[in-house]
């Protein structure tokens, strides 16, 4: 709460190496085809020397279990050899693992803590996972205008979470005025940009007429594309909305699934 390369509750990331260094870019490339074996051969070495974003990247395959068996106090190992030297994206990811527990003892409040560091270093996945929780007052006070601040951060700057979680915000009516419109608005940016909870909160305002007029063709639309996605609440709702469409509102979806898909090609 990373890459879109791996994804978790809370969110890890792969470092993208700020100046170029032939062997770590060598290894991103063999990542990105699939190849974890040669990623980690090319890596490894670097890690070893000191380099915080090849560190980083061991713990991300120690924790998934790609070319080595998974381990997750090894990966919690690398992350913090990374997250000591400054690396945001190790601070993290250091923070996931405190978070939930995994290689270390769950300890909230120092997840809390990483988060922080790497917020503060401009990491936008840690400022959306700090935000989560401020609201949910998770090894922090409870303080939901925080969190606003922290998902606003983070969203103004295209972080399709913090966009949804802000658009919660804003359905929902904490820590701020209930605005059904602004809530609609963060759902579609965070929408398009791929979150899959986000199209299911956008089809619900639809569904329900709330922020905008109501459609069920356009919330059937975004149901199959956050069921399509993996999102289970979006295929809970696809399937209900699916049985009050009329064929030619059938069409209509299909229409409009057949545009989504031309406009964002996989």
């Amino acid at each position: 709460m990373r890459s879109p390369l791996l994804l978790l509750a809370a969110l890890l990331s792969f470092c993208l190496s700020a100046v170029a260094q032939p062997q770590f870019e060598q290894g991103m490339a063999a990542a990105r085809r699939g190849d974890y074996e040669r990623a980690f051969a090319l890596w490894r070495p670097l890690a070893e020397q000191g380099n915080s974003n090849a560190q980083n990247n061991l713990g991300v395959l120690y924790e998934r279990g790609r070319a080595v068996p998974r381990d997750y106090a090894v990966a919690v190992s690398w992350y913090r050899r990374a997250a000591e030297q400054g690396n945001a994206a190790a601070q993290n990811n250091l923070g996931v693992m405190y978070e939930k527990g995994l290689g270390v003892g769950r300890d909230l409040a120092e997840a809390a803590r990483w988060y922080e560091r790497a917020s503060n270093r401009n990491d936008l996945n840690a400022t959306n996972n700090l935000g989560v929780l401020y609201e949910r007052g998770a090894g922090v006070p409870q303080d939901t205008r925080k969190a606003l601040l922290l998902y606003r951060r983070a969203a103004d700057k295209g972080n399709a979470r913090a966009q949804n979680n802000l658009g919660t915000l804003y359905q929902h009516g904490k820590g701020v005025a209930q605005d059904y419109k602004i809530a609609a608005a963060w759902y579609r940016r965070a929408a398009e940009g791929g979150n899959p909870q986000a199209m299911n909160n956008l089809g619900v305002l639809y569904g329900e007429g709330r922020g905008q007029g109501l459609d069920i063709v356009r919330a059937h639309f975004w149901f199959t594309l956050s069921a399509a996605a993996g999102n289970s609440n979006g295929a809970i709702n696809r399937d209900a909305t699916s049985r009050k469409l009329s064929p030619e509102q059938r069409e209509q979806v299909e229409k409009l699934l057949s545009e989504w898909r031309a406009g964002h090609p996989r």
